[in-house]
């Protein structure tokens, strides 16, 4: 009688099976972690263009009325100061939101924006009557250096969605507590993020980096020449 071809071969043992599954869960995360690191990467791109055009409209509309646009902090609560630059932004809804920003639906919904604007340069000091004091920084003649001073940042991810919350405390920022309670230095893969500085750039920091700085005791915010 003829032996079947197919009697002597033999199937995967439990070993070789599990080893295979092993392999191709590996793969399978391998896979997930570059595609996420892909859409982070693609996330912060799309974050740091739209950065640069609110830049050149917050600089137009500095250039139109005679000061960048105040903030809800000495104007109306229920209208966020990325409305004053409406004219000046093409795909405005596009623009005024990051596609990091876990709340971003929600912003878009209630009027706000993923971008928070520096206290230091957008809150003129006033005295308890509301009257200016010190310098005036919201100005861009008022700047001393414009290519070190950070003019916008991306909105931590517990502030609120609504329009009211559309700049920072930056002078209470003696610890990285208060800081990233204003801002999400981790937006963009969970160590980076990106700033807009006055003349015009978008650099992306290190969360790391500036916390270290922060421990220092430097306030990254503070303008050059503000005291």
């Amino acid at each position: 009688m003829k032996t079947s071809k197919y009697r002597h071969l033999k199937g995967f043992t439990l070993v070789e099976l599990m080893v295979v599954m092993v392999i191709v869960t590996v793969l399978g995360s391998l896979a997930f972690v570059a595609v996420k690191s892909v859409r982070a990467k693609a996330h912060q791109a799309v974050c740091a263009n739209n950065m640069r055009q609110i830049g050149v409209a917050l600089q137009s509309y500095a250039i139109d009325n005679g000061a960048y646009p105040a903030t809800a902090h000495t104007e109306r609560l229920d209208r966020s100061w990325i409305y004053e630059l409406e004219d000046y932004l093409g795909d405005f809804d596009e623009l005024r939101i990051c596609p990091a920003d876990p709340k971003a639906e929600e912003r878009v919904e209630q009027k706000g924006t993923s971008y928070i604007l520096n206290s230091f340069v957008f809150v003129p000091k006033t005295d308890p009557f509301g009257n200016p004091v010190g310098k005036r920084m919201n100005r861009p003649n008022a700047l001393k250096d414009p290519s070190r001073t950070l003019l916008a940042f991306c909105c931590a991810d517990h502030t609120p969605a609504g329009p009211g919350n559309d700049h920072t405390h930056s002078e209470r920022w003696d610890s990285w507590a208060a800081v990233t309670r204003d801002i999400a230095p981790d937006r963009h893969g969970g160590k980076r993020s990106n700033y807009l500085y006055a003349d015009g750039r978008v650099v992306a920091w290190n969360g790391e980096e500036l916390r270290q700085k922060v421990e220092s005791g430097m306030n990254f915010a503070e303008p050059p020449g503000y005291r």
